[in-house]
């Protein structure tokens, strides 16, 4: 069973990280071609790995099994080979835990990207200028 407030709580401070980095590239640069932005922004370090550890550890155990997720989206099944290639790192220095825990521990870590699509991240941060626009406009009258 999915936890809302867990799952929402997730998407929220994904969308957060995404627009510090957003962000971050915008100031960095003297031209903007958004294109190339949402590029960069998407293929730069995200806080963490946006997945729950109870969908990570899934996946996980189904690597374990021998799944090569070949029904799965590229960036998706490349952020679990590196969820996957952390944890089975982990569990050679930690025997005793278990796979839940050491990938909860790992999907808390830092991620090498975001493993979202320019595409994506392009709607991601239009609908959150949006809410924020709306928000202000509330705030203002």
């Amino acid at each position: 069973m999915k936890k809302k407030g867990t799952i929402s709580q997730l998407r929220h401070e994904r969308d957060e990280d995404l627009m510090r980095a957003f962000q971050e590239e915008l100031a960095g640069r003297p031209h903007i071609l958004l294109p190339e932005v949402l590029e960069a922004v998407v293929t730069s370090p995200a806080k963490r790995f946006w997945v729950t550890s109870e969908r990570a550890s899934i996946v996980i155990y189904s690597m374990m099994a021998g799944d090569k997720l070949q029904g799965m989206l590229p960036l998706k099944r490349k952020m679990f080979r590196e969820i996957y290639r952390r944890v089975m790192k982990l569990k050679k220095n930690y025997p005793q835990l278990s796979i839940s825990i050491l990938t909860e521990q790992v999907v808390g870590e830092r991620a090498p990207e975001f493993y979202i699509t320019p595409q994506s991240a392009k709607v991601i941060i239009s609908r959150i200028r949006k809410r924020r626009r709306a928000h202000n406009h509330h705030i203002r009258r």
